[in-house]
């Protein structure tokens, strides 16, 4: 039978039990229009104070002439206060000054105060940020991967890896390597929202084997 999980074009797929719809949480798909963005299905962003243009709360810095991309997979959870401070956001720091002259007197071609093109942002699938927490220009986020509340992420983060802090540090490892290998390669978030929503307790809960078996019923087109 198919689910009845909202569409990820659903601008707030949250309906509260009065019936109404909860305006703090949003599928990024339906309210992102920005050139520099690519955004997965069914991620959503919340907020205590909803913004007209969640683009430029999420991502103040990137702007439609940037050369970087900010690129966040499917069913990504990202809280209140998360920013991504993409590459445009930088200063030149390698000189005697990191001061942007080039921004203020606007002749920008060959400009020795303005940095190179920085390289993209990249959040993988299934990742869960935290409250007020940064992610800073160029970082890439594994698959799986939990960002704690207030922390500062830079950097190459691995797959199934918490991370914590400023600047943030590994606080463990989710699951034994092996198991990653098994979780990467079963790619939940790509099979058919009925599927995943049939198989939602195999992908909740630690158990390899039913997540084995549920990844095989979908192979062969079988349900639960």
């Amino acid at each position: 039978m198919p689910t009845d999980f909202p569409s990820p074009d659903t601008r707030y797929p949250i309906r509260l039990p009065d019936g109404t719809d909860h305006v703090g949480t949003v599928f990024l798909r339906a309210v992102i229009d920005h050139p520099r963005w690519q955004v997965g299905d069914y991620s959503y962003a919340s907020s205590e104070a909803p913004p007209e243009d969640w683009a430029h709360r999420l991502a103040p810095y990137l702007y439609a002439f940037s050369p970087e991309r900010l690129v966040i997979g499917r069913f990504c959870q990202i809280a209140d206060g998360v920013q991504f401070l993409t590459a445009s956001a930088n200063h030149r720091h390698d000189g005697f000054s990191s001061y942007p002259f080039a921004v203020f007197h606007r002749r920008f071609e060959g400009a020795a105060s303005l940095p190179g093109p920085g390289r993209d942002t990249v959040v993988g699938h299934d990742v869960w940020i935290g409250a007020g927490a940064r992610i800073l220009p160029g970082a890439r986020l594994g698959n799986g991967v939990i960002v704690g509340a207030g922390s500062v992420v830079g950097g190459v983060v691995a797959p199934y890896t918490v991370v914590a802090g400023n600047p943030a540090r590994v606080i463990r490892q989710r699951f034994a390597p092996e198991l990653v290998a098994r979780l990467e390669a079963i790619c939940w978030w790509d099979w058919p929202i009925d599927e995943i929503c049939a198989h939602e307790d195999a992908i909740c809960n630690a158990d390899p084997a039913r997540l084995a078996r549920a990844a095989r019923e979908v192979a062969q087109g079988r349900r639960p």
